[in-house]
């Protein structure tokens, strides 16, 4: 099989991960509730990830809450800053994590920015949404669907300016580019552990500049007396049991991007991406390809999108078609209706199987003009 659906999660991890998720396996308890040595062991693992989360992020070890994945991760963040009837301004590709949380809440929501890989238009549109009032923004770094990179630093010194608060949804980008919480300034960057970060799922990563409000409540191994949640970091968003071994392994995936370096993986990534967009193309597909793109396309061939990849995955190739939880920035993008096959690159990626995969769409039909 070639794995080219790293969007979702990044199936082939490096082998210190797996090796990681066993040793905890076979040394720890729960951390915080003991003094023996497997507590104390699972305390030093946990550790040691928001460690090497903050050494990654530029943010104090402190600030790296452990959640389940990213949308846990974003709940708290949404929960913690909007109540029912906000006005919060979001970009055109935003996942459905980011949505339906303010959908449920009751935010009054903002699309702004429509244009595919167009940072004039978004900033343009964004401004403006910022300037009508808002309470807060959400945005994405990267979208899942199409890999449009988002111009985050621009829009985060528009809502610094303002003095509004916002939150940025890394699942895409986390562990493929750098991101500095300290000089972007925002409330709260959330990331699942499963995808760039080269962890185990069930892990995520939530980097807070406050506590926030907790989403949920219980046991934290600290303050047992008080029946309100510590109102510290991490603890204020940490109730129950942490998930030791996955976090275990989410640390060695962190330690490996760490020693390649996120931008050297990002770079490679694209790599890939602009053969396999160059190669796309030349076979007749439509390809949404552009100027501000990291290592995720989608295409279109003659066949409905999700024909076209049981073609491909009956030939071997781990893809993703359908509407990839983002129906917003289908709606953007203009592919609401047929949806499309998406291609996403990985650490690991390399020529050949670009080459490969491209010879495989060869036997397609292109779609007709």
């Amino acid at each position: 099989m070639i794995y080219l659906d790293n969007g979702a999660t990044s199936f082939i991890k490096p082998p210190q991960v797996y090796r990681a998720v066993q040793r905890a396996m076979e040394t720890c308890a729960s951390p915080g509730r003991g003094s023996y040595g497997p507590a104390m062991t699972a305390g030093e693992v946990v550790y040691t990830c928001r460690e090497e989360a903050g050494k990654l992020f530029h943010c104090a070890p402190e600030q790296v809450v452990m959640t389940m994945n990213g949308t846990h991760g974003l709940n708290i963040a949404i929960h913690s800053l909007f109540s029912p009837g906000d006005r919060v301004v979001i970009s055109g590709f935003e996942h459905n994590a980011v949505t339906r949380p303010l959908y449920g809440l009751g935010a009054r929501v903002e699309v702004a920015g429509r244009k595919l890989f167009d940072w004039e238009d978004t900033l343009k549109s964004f401004e403006t949404a910022l300037d009508r009032g808002v309470k807060g923004a959400v945005f994405t770094h990267v979208s899942n669907v199409f890999g449009y990179i988002l111009p985050i630093r621009e829009m985060a010194k528009l809502c610094r300016d303002r003095g509004i608060p916002f939150i940025i949804d890394a699942a895409q980008s986390a562990g493929m580019m750098n991101l500095d919480f300290e000089n972007l300034g925002a409330a709260f960057i959330a990331m699942p552990g499963h995808k760039g970060l080269l962890g185990p799922q069930g892990t995520g990563l939530l980097l807070c500049k406050e506590p926030g409000r907790p989403l949920l409540r219980g046991g934290t191994g600290s303050l047992s007396m008080e029946q309100e949640m510590p109102d510290f970091l991490p603890d204020a968003q940490e109730a129950g049991t942490l998930n030791v071994p996955g976090i275990a392994g989410l640390a060695a995936g962190i330690q490996f991007v760490r020693s390649r370096g996120p931008e050297a993986i990002g770079k490679q990534e694209h790599r890939l991406l602009v053969s396999c967009a160059a190669g796309l193309k030349d076979l007749g597909m439509r390809v949404f390809a552009g100027d501000h793109q990291a290592g995720t396309l989608s295409f279109l061939s003659g066949l409905d999108c999700q024909e076209t990849a049981d073609i491909l995955g009956r030939a071997g190739f781990a893809l993703r078609a359908g509407l990839h939880c983002a129906p917003l920035a289908h709606e953007s993008a203009g592919t609401i209706h047929t949806g499309t096959v998406r291609v996403s690159f990985g650490w690991n990626g390399n020529f050949p199987q670009t080459e490969a995969f491209l010879r495989a769409v060869s036997k397609l039909p292109p779609p007709v003009v």
